[in-house]
């Protein structure tokens, strides 16, 4: 157990060392971007005066490294500033998109995870019949087709030919949950058309790879049933992949949402992103970058922790 705590840990430290080095290139990516953020925001008629009290008024004549300490350490205590365009805390502007985002991702890993593993277990347990090809063959369809394009797609399918679901999804707080589900049934079938596949495939060639071991042989020699081999057997020793492959689509649907969330105008965070990006609202930007990587981070460190502790030879290194 000692092995395993020490392995945790490496892990852990690992994650935050990559945030923060996440959060230094988030910092330099901004300094980069071609313009003047005072001049911007203030206009062209804006005197050199009045851009230079407003750059100090924004700290941005104070140098990259000062700037940096400063964002990050107001960060890990919660102050994420002020928007620019619209003078409101980031903090209260974040909060409910990130609940969208983190709703519509939730919804569509609900729908997609067990019916991934349910179409990977069966299409190992029919393997080269003609369902393991008809998955195999849809599965790389949805994988070929970006997500905006299959976004697009199902809004001329079910918005504007049948008129069975918007094709914006416009939800606020107060909308009813049954309500918000039907909102956003035409982004969350994107996502969950996009992410079945990877993890339908991985499932799949987890279970195939078991197949063909010794112990398994040695089952079906003694007449065990097929299922029965796959379900009690296979699937159980599948679970360190197929754990691993769960959770980092799981951080996709999370980080992913952005281009789905501008296709159905979606009020999340990566609509909030796009949106702060074409305004120049920097510290939204920042902000927002930051919490994604870092969501993204720590869902890859929990699918490396999950399928460590699901793997014995991981747990026991010799």
């Amino acid at each position: 157990m000692g092995g395993l705590g020490t392995l945790i840990a490496k892990r852990v430290a690992f994650g935050f060392v990559t945030i923060i080095v996440i959060s230094v290139l988030i910092a330099i990516g901004v300094e980069a971007l071609p313009g003047d953020l005072a001049q911007t925001i203030l206009g062209q008629s804006a005197t050199p005066e009045n851009v230079a009290a407003f750059r100090k008024e924004l700290g941005l004549d104070k140098p990259l490294i000062e700037r940096y300490f400063s964002w990050l350490g107001n960060f890990l205590q919660g102050d994420m500033g002020t928007s620019l365009s619209n003078g409101r805390e980031i903090s209260d502007l974040i909060s409910t998109r990130l609940g969208n985002t983190l709703f519509l991702a939730a919804t569509a890993g609900v729908v997609a995870v067990p019916l991934a593993v349910t179409l990977g277990v069966l299409a190992a347990l029919y393997r080269e019949t003609w369902f393991d090809k008809s998955i195999s063959m849809a599965t790389l369809s949805a994988i070929s087709f970006p997500e905006f394009f299959v976004g697009y797609i199902l809004i001329a399918l079910f918005a504007v030919e049948f008129k069975l679901f918007p094709s914006i999804s416009n939800i606020h707080p107060n909308t009813p949950f049954w309500e918000k589900i039907y909102a956003i049934t035409l982004p969350a079938l994107t996502l969950i058309l996009v992410v079945v596949a990877h993890m339908m495939r991985m499932t799949r060639a987890a279970i195939i790879n078991l197949l063909m071991s010794a112990y398994i042989e040695m089952a079906h020699l003694k007449g065990m049933k097929r299922t029965r081999v796959i379900v009690y057997h296979a699937l159980p020793n599948a679970l360190s992949p197929i754990i691993n492959v769960i959770v980092l689509n799981l951080a996709y649907l999370v980080v992913g949402v952005v281009i789905v969330e501008v296709v159905f105008v979606y009020p999340g965070l990566g609509q909030l992103l796009v949106d702060s990006v074409s305004k120049r609202d920097l510290p939204v930007v920042q902000a927002c970058g930051l919490i994604f990587a870092s969501c993204y981070v720590l869902l890859n460190l929990t699918a490396d922790l999950l399928s460590t502790i699901a793997n014995p030879r991981m747990r026991h290194p010799t």
